[in-house]
């Protein structure tokens, strides 16, 4: 309960937000890192804040990019027992600290107006299908989703539509068209600014 108030008063008046999830393993220099950079600055530059998991790898990259365009840069740390710790480009009065996965996950969902999956492990499919699911049941409504660098999604996104969707009828036609994949900072920030001159800005709750 204390992780939720922390959030909720921290989280609370910070703006349009766009969540950015991905691989804490990904260094500096590679490309889906430098590309993360510069898709977080572009998004800062046209007032978006940025929310991250507060870590190194991509989270590290996003924050990085909120911070050179100085825009407000969120990071939202998990206690692990590897891995994670905070990086350097968070607002020193926006980043919190959580034991829970699922109160974090709050704070992704809650406070954001568009998220983007860039290239990640277990942790960015998880937060990638938690984030489809609260689209998809109408739980988060008027919401983009985004998924950077179509060779590392492809497979998964035929899969869904040959398998999950065709084959077992798992899913409904249409619902993969509610998640966008894009190569280019460009495009997502072509989309994003597009997609809001016609929906209302406004926060999921």
């Amino acid at each position: 309960m204390a992780e939720f108030v922390q959030g909720f008063e921290t989280l609370a008046k910070i703006g349009p937000c766009i969540s950015i999830f991905g691989s804490a393993r990904t260094k500096p220099g590679h490309k889906y890192y430098e590309l993360t950079v510069e898709v977080a600055k572009r998004l800062a530059e046209e007032g978006f804040g940025i929310i991250t998991g507060g870590g190194p790898g991509i989270m590290e990259a996003a924050n990085k990019g909120a911070n050179l365009a100085g825009g407000i840069s969120v990071g939202l740390n998990i206690d692990l027992p590897f891995e994670q710790h905070s990086n350097p480009f968070i607002d020193p009065d926006k980043s919190l600290d959580f034991d829970y996965f699922f109160v974090r996950k709050v704070m992704f969902t809650k406070y954001a107006q568009g998220f983007i999956m860039m290239p990640g492990g277990w942790g960015t499919m998880d937060e990638f299908f938690e984030v489809a699911t609260l689209i998809q049941t109408r739980k988060l409504t008027q919401t983009p989703m985004i998924c950077m660098g179509a060779a590392y999604w492809r497979g998964l996104f035929d899969w869904m539509k040959e398998i999950m969707q065709d084959a077992e009828c798992n899913i409904s036609p249409g619902d993969l068209d509610m998640i966008k994949i894009y190569d280019t900072v460009d495009e997502v920030v072509a989309y994003l600014t597009e997609f809001y001159t016609h929906n209302k800005l406004q926060p999921n709750f």
